[in-house]
């Protein structure tokens, strides 16, 4: 194996690794946070609108 072939090989291990990582922690951490606000926020406004019919 080249030096050259090595360095690409690395290369592609460093963006896979990354990707996956990445893909993990949005998973793991960033979608459900996402959706928990997204439902409180809705939870909240429906609230309000309830208040504010009666």
């Amino acid at each position: 194996m080249e030096i050259q072939q090595f360095l690409g090989f690395l290369a592609f291990l460093g963006v896979f690794t990354m990707g996956f990582w990445l893909m993990i922690f949005l998973l793991t951490f960033v979608i459900p946070y996402w959706l928990f606000g997204a439902f409180m926020e809705d939870r909240k406004l429906k609230r309000e609108a309830k208040k504010l019919k009666s």
